[in-house]
C-alpha cells in the first residue's frame, strides 16, 4: 500500500477511534452513577421559527428553569433550521430518490415547487441504492446531462443542456474550488444537486467558466440517530473494496455532529489492461445550536489509474471509424495517472433576529497529479491511429471565501425574501506536457512497446485567477406566495495572468469587471401548480490570445452567456412533472484568416441551443417509483467566421437524449426490489461542417437488492446488485472537438453488502 493511502487509513482509524472513544466516555458516565438519580430535564428544543416574516422586536430568550423531579423520556424532537438558514438539506420526495428541493447559491435553500430554474437534487438513498462509486454515476439519472470523457478513466467532462461543465467547475455545500476536480467518491455525499442553464446570478464565476448548468456536493451529516455502518464492495472484473460510515451526534439537544466515511478500492476494472485504486476519507463535523449553526467537512482523496482512456480525435474529412468493443483499450498499458486532493470548508451562521441571518464560509483544495498518458489521434476510417504519450505534472489550487446575509420583512402586502452576498475566489494552475514518444498504432489491434525512460518533472504555474463578486437579491411575494417576483444581479470583477512555461514570466493578464443581472417569475394558479419563467446569465473569463496570432497578447473580454427559460411544475402529491422550455446563446471563438500569421483572434461566433426537458419523478404506487425523463434539443451555429457552417448543427448536441428509470418492489418477497434504466442519444456530429457523425445508442442497466433484519443483531442488512450496459454493446458515446470520440462504458457487475451496526 503507498504512503497515500497510508495518510488514509490512519486519517480513517483516528476519526473512527475519535467517536468510539466519545461514545465510550459518555457510557462510562453513566455507568458511574450509582446514587438516585437526580437529574435536570434537558433545555426543550426551539419550535420552529414563524414561517411569515414579523415586523415586531426579537423577545429575549431565557434558559428554561431547572427540575430536581425524575426526567420522563420524551420523544426525539427534529431539528427545524430557519427559512432564512443556508446550512440544512430540504427532506426528501416520495420514493426517496430526489429531494424536495435544493440550494440556490445566493437565493438560499428553496423548495422544488418554489424554484424559477430547472433543479434536482439526488439524494443518499439513491447513492448507495445504485452503489454510485462516483458523482458522476449519479448524473446517469438525468436527460439533459451526457459525459463527454470515458468512464473508465481517471476523470470526467460532462455537457448540460449542450454546453460544457467542467469538475473542477463542482459546488461543495454552494463553494467552488473545494470539491476534488478530476473525480469524486460519492461515498461521503448526501445529495448531488443540478442546476440547469447557466448560473453566474446565483453562484458566480466558476474556475473554468462552464455555463451549461450548475453541480453542487451537499456532503453527509451526522443524523439523530447513531449510524455505524460497513460494506464489503466487489466490481467486475476483479475490483474488492471497502466503506465505512460512522455517525454520531451528542449533547442535551444533540446540538454536535460528527460523521465519517472512509472507502478504499482496488483491482482490475472491465476495460483491458486497465486497474484502478481509489480511496477516500472525509470527515464532517457540525453544531446547530437555538441561534448558531457551525460546520466543517475535511477531506483526502487518493487515485491510481493504470492504462486510463483519455481523448482520441479524429483527422477531418474521414468517416468516423466503428466504436470497437466495449472493453476495449488502445492506449499503453504502462500510461498511468496518480491523483491527489486534499480539501475542506468551513461554514457558519448566526440569526440575528428570527428574520436575519448572516453567515460566513471558507474553503479551498490542494491537487497534485502525476500523468505519463497522452492523447490518440486517428488518421483514417481503418482505425490507424498515433498515440503521444506526456510526461505531465500538474497542480491547481484553489480558496475561495463567502459572506453574506440574508433575511426577509414586510412592505405592506408583499413580503421580501432578500440576499446580499460577497465572494472570492482563487485558482492557480500550472503543468508541464513534454512528449515522451510518437507511436503508431490501430484502434482495433493496438501496438504496445516497452515503457521509454522518464525523469520526473515539477508542474510549472501558468495561470491565475482572482474572482471577486457582490451580489444582491430580492424574491417578493404576494397571495400567500402564489405569485413571486425574483430580481437581482452581480458585479463581477475579474483579474487574469499567464505565465511562461520556460520562464515563469508573465506573458498576459487583464482585470475586467463585468455585471450579470436575472430575473425569476413564478405563479401558482393552482397551489400544486408552479409556472415560471427566467432570464439568467453565464460567464467565462476571458482568453488570452497565444502567440502566433495577429492579435497576440490581446486579452478578450469575458464571455457571457444568456438563457431564456420557461417552464411548468405539477405535483400531484407522490409524482413530481414539469415542463421546461428553454434558450442559450453562447459567444464563441473563431480565428480570421490573416497573411504572415495563424490569424485573428475574435469573440464574434456564436451557438445558439433551444431545447425541451420532460421529467418525471416519485412513487407511482406504494410499491412502484419511476426517475427520469428527454430533452429534446436543436444546438445551430448562428455566426462563423466560415458562412458556410452558419446555420449548421452544433458539434456534440444531440437532438434526444432519453434516461428511464423505474424501480419495484416485489410483493413475492418483502424487502427484495428490482430496478432497470434506459438510456438513450441520437446521433451526433463531431464537426461544425457536419460531414462526421457517430450513431445513436442504447444502453440498458438492470439492479436489484435484499433488505432485511439481521436474525443474530436485529439490525438491517442489505444486498445491491448491479450491471452497467447488460448488452456489453460498444458505441460511441459522445463526439466533441473539445474531447474527441468516447467509448461507452463495458459492462460492469457490482456487488455490495452492507451491514448495520
Amino acid at each position: 500500500m503507498s504512503k497515500s493511502y497510508n495518510k488514509i487509513a490512519w486519517f480513517s482509524a483516528a476519526s473512527v477511534l475519535c467517536i468510539i472513544a466519545t461514545d465510550c466516555a459518555n457510557s462510562f458516565a453513566v455507568a458511574q452513577s450509582t446514587l438516585p438519580a437526580v437529574t435536570v430535564d434537558a433545555p426543550a428544543r426551539p419550535a420552529a421559527r414563524r414561517s411569515v416574516a414579523s415586523n415586531r422586536p426579537a423577545t429575549i430568550r431565557r434558559a428554561a428553569p431547572r427540575a430536581t423531579r425524575q426526567a420522563q423520556p420524551v420523544a426525539p424532537v427534529a431539528y427545524v433550521p430557519p427559512s432564512t438558514s443556508t446550512m440544512g438539506a430540504p427532506t426528501p420526495y416520495a420514493g426517496g430518490q430526489v429531494a424536495t428541493g435544493g440550494q440556490l447559491g445566493l437565493l438560499g435553500n428553496r423548495g422544488v415547487m418554489d424554484t424559477p430554474f430547472s433543479q434536482t437534487s439526488y439524494t443518499e438513498k439513491l447513492i448507495k441504492d445504485q452503489q454510485a462509486r462516483t458523482i458522476i454515476d449519479v448524473l446517469y439519472n438525468n436527460p439533459s446531462i451526457r459525459t463527454t470523457w470515458a468512464d473508465n478513466s481517471y476523470t470526467s467532462a460532462l455537457m448540460i443542456r449542450g454546453f460544457p461543465v467542467s469538475p473542477w467547475d463542482f459546488g461543495f455545500n454552494g463553494l467552488f474550488g473545494v470539491v476534488p476536480g478530476l473525480t469524486f467518491a460519492a461515498d461521503s455525499v448526501e445529495r448531488v444537486e443540478v442546476l440547469n442553464g447557466p448560473s453566474a446570478f446565483l453562484n458566480g464565476l466558476p474556475p473554468l467558466g462552464s455555463v451549461g448548468g450548475t453541480i453542487n456536493i451537499v456532503p453527509k451529516r451526522a443524523t439523530d440517530d447513531p449510524i455505524t455502518r460497513l460494506t464489503g464492495l466487489y466490481s467486475s472484473n476483479s475490483t474488492f473494496g471497502t466503506q465505512i460510515d460512522v455517525g454520531r451526534r451528542y449533547g442535551d439537544t444533540k446540538e454536535w455532529g460528527i460523521r465519517f466515511n472512509g472507502s478504499y478500492r482496488d483491482g482490475n476494472t472491465s476495460t483491458s489492461n486497465q486497474s484502478t485504486e481509489l480511496g477516500n476519507a472525509a470527515l464532517a463535523l457540525d453544531y446547530r445550536g437555538e441561534r448558531a449553526r457551525l460546520s466543517l467537512d475535511v477531506g483526502y482523496q487518493n487515485q491510481n489509474t493504470q492504462s486510463p482512456l483519455r481523448p482520441t480525435y479524429t483527422a477531418a474529412g474521414i468517416a468516423i471509424p466503428k466504436a470497437p468493443n466495449a472493453d476495449a483499450n488502445w492506449f499503453q498499458p504502462w500510461t498511468f495517472a496518480e491523483v491527489h486532493d486534499f480539501y475542506g470548508a468551513l461554514r457558519g451562521e448566526f440569526d440575528i433576529t428570527d428574520d436575519w441571518t448572516v453567515f460566513a464560509a471558507v474553503g479551498g483544495r490542494q491537487n497534485r497529479d502525476y500523468l505519463v498518458s497522452g492523447f490518440a489521434n486517428i488518421s483514417n476510417s481503418n482505425g490507424n491511429l498515433t498515440e503521444a504519450p506526456f510526461n505531465f505534472p500538474v497542480l491547481h489550487d484553489n480558496t475561495s471565501q463567502e459572506v453574506g446575509v440574508r433575511g426577509r420583512f414586510l412592505t405592506g402586502p408583499v413580503k421580501h425574501q432578500v440576499s446580499l452576498t460577497g465572494t472570492n475566489l482563487n485558482d492557480q494552475a500550472g503543468s508541464q506536457s513534454p512528449t515522451l514518444v510518437s507511436i503508431a498504432s490501430n484502434l482495433y489491434n493496438p501496438t504496445f512497446i516497452a515503457q521509454p525512460a522518464y525523469t520526473r518533472l515539477d508542474p510549472k504555474v501558468l495561470t491565475t485567477l482572482h474572482a471577486t463578486t457582490v451580489a444582491f437579491s430580492d424574491t417578493m411575494s404576494v397571495l400567500n406566495d402564489r405569485v413571486q417576483l425574483t430580481l437581482g444581479g452581480r458585479q463581477q470583477q475579474i483579474d487574469s495572468a499567464n505565465f511562461s512555461g520556460t520562464t515563469g514570466a508573465q506573458t498576459a493578464s487583464y482585470s475586467k469587471g463585468v455585471f450579470t443581472p436575472a430575473v425569476g417569475f413564478l405563479v401558482k394558479p393552482l397551489q400544486n401548480v408552479s409556472l415560471y419563467v427566467n432570464y439568467i446569465e453565464g460567464l467565462q473569463a476571458g482568453p488570452s490570445v497565444p502567440i502566433g496570432y495577429t492579435n497576440y497578447g490581446q486579452t478578450l473580454a469575458p464571455y457571457v452567456s444568456k438563457q431564456v427559460e420557461t417552464g411548468v411544475k405539477v405535483n400531484w402529491g407522490r409524482v413530481i412533472t414539469t415542463a421546461a422550455f428553454f434558450e442559450i446563446t453562447q459567444p464563441s471563438l473563431l480565428i480570421y484568416p490573416s497573411a504572415g500569421s495563424l490569424g485573428t483572434y475574435s469573440q464574434d461566433g456564436e451557438q445558439r441551443n433551444r431545447g425541451v426537458e420532460l421529467n418525471a419523478t416519485g412513487e407511482v404506487i406504494d410499491s412502484f417509483r419511476v426517475l427520469g425523463g428527454i430533452t429534446l434539443m436543436e444546438g445551430k451555429l448562428m455566426r462563423n467566421a466560415n458562412a458556410a457552417l452558419i446555420g449548421n448543427k452544433a458539434p456534440g448536441v444531440p437532438d434526444v437524449q432519453l434516461n428511464l428509470g423505474a424501480e419495484w418492489d416485489t410483493p413475492f418477497l418483502k424487502g427484495f426490489t428490482l430496478s432497470g434504466r434506459a438510456i438513450y442519444t441520437s446521433e451526433q456530429y463531431y464537426d461544425n461542417a457536419n460531414l462526421q457523425q457517430i450513431p445513436d445508442w442504447v444502453r440498458f442497466d438492470v439492479g436489484a437488492r435484499y433488505a432485511f433484519v439481521s436474525p443474530w443483531t436485529g439490525k438491517d442488512i442489505t444486498i445491491r446488485a448491479n450491471v452497467i450496459n447488460v448488452a456489453n454493446k460498444g458505441y460511441w458515446a459522445a463526439a466533441t472537438p473539445t474531447f474527441g470520440l468516447v467509448l461507452g462504458a463495458p459492462r460492469t457487475y457490482m456487488l455490495s453488502t452492507t451491514f448495520d451496526f
